[in-house]
């Protein structure tokens, strides 16, 4: 086919890596010229992460403060298909995937060019990629597909193994007791399945639809719970970061932060939900519709 296709994206745990290659399998067995491009920092972040230097990150994350990459080497001036891999830190786009979007080489090759977007999540993915979709508009990209990959774990669980994968660095079982943390390796084979469905539009660049094919695929699920925990979370976290921001010895503050997001989790998201239950969601139920749409199309 002869198609040219980029693949970027930044990882630290190497599970992206391993959906970008599931998704591609198929591209590239149909004769596409997959360039893959895994983008580094010049002063990368630790991994497994210290808890200060994880939680240090936030208020740079909300205020979407770039970091300087090492550069970018590309083999092509124009692509028929850019594919970019995201992970959600803090509620907001990674300070990596930011700082690739406002890259200047890499704003160039996006501009009029279509792009699939593809995250991998413990859970909350939402204002993550609302942000992305607005910086690949600005930058004049045609955002033609959107995929979320998340931990299918219940959020207390996810919540405890993502930790132990992050503050760790392995991916098995905390404990012996708790399941493997982060998306399935089910889940990534199945990457496959949608790099498929993208190959073959990919054959005659027809992109009319490819979402709605896609959503039919289970590509993206929007659950409401979640939905709502993290709308709700956000003006929060831009409260938090501004005011961690604004003082002269952030630490004991970042320390706060921590335990907010424990007390949050673990008194206030169920407390949350259960009044919305009761007194809200059912009363909301356009309202509703309408938002999960929003973050099940790519416009």
């Amino acid at each position: 086919m002869n198609k040219k296709v980029l693949a970027i994206y930044y990882s630290q745990t190497g599970q992206l890596r391993h959906i970008i290659d599931s998704f591609t399998a198929p591209i590239i067995a149909a004769g596409c010229i997959v360039e893959n491009v895994q983008v580094k920092l010049v002063n990368d972040y630790p991994f497994p992460w210290a808890a200060r230097d994880f939680y240090g990150v936030m208020p740079d994350c909300v205020f979407e403060v770039p970091a300087q990459l090492e550069p970018i080497k590309l083999q092509q001036q124009h692509y028929d298909l850019v594919i970019l891999g995201y992970q959600p830190w803090f509620l907001w786009p990674s300070i990596p995937v930011n700082s690739i979007l406002n890259n200047p080489e890499f704003k160039s090759i996006l501009k009029d060019t279509p792009v699939i977007t593809i995250g991998e999540a413990r859970n909350m993915w939402l204002n993550a990629y609302d942000r992305i979709r607005q910086k690949l508009k600005a930058s004049g990209a045609k955002l033609v597909g959107n995929i979320a990959l998340v931990d299918r774990h219940v959020n207390i669980i996810s919540f405890v193994t993502i930790f132990h994968w992050m503050l760790g660095g392995k991916k098995d079982r905390y404990l012996n007791l708790f399941p493997k943390p982060g998306v399935s390796d089910e889940d990534i084979a199945h990457a496959s399945v949608y790099g498929a469905t993208v190959a073959a539009r990919l054959a005659d660049n027809n992109w009319d639809n490819l979402q709605s094919e896609l959503l039919s695929q289970k590509a993206v699920v929007v659950k409401y719970p979640l939905m709502l925990l993290e709308t709700t979370a956000i003006p929060t976290y831009v409260k938090w970061a501004g005011f961690i921001n604004n003082r002269s010895n952030p630490g004991p503050w970042l320390q706060a932060f921590k335990y907010y997001i424990y007390v949050a989790l673990f008194l206030g998201a169920p407390v949350l939900l259960t009044l919305d239950a009761l007194f809200i969601k059912p009363f909301s139920s356009k309202k509703i519709k309408t938002k999960t749409e929003n973050y099940l199309q790519v416009n």
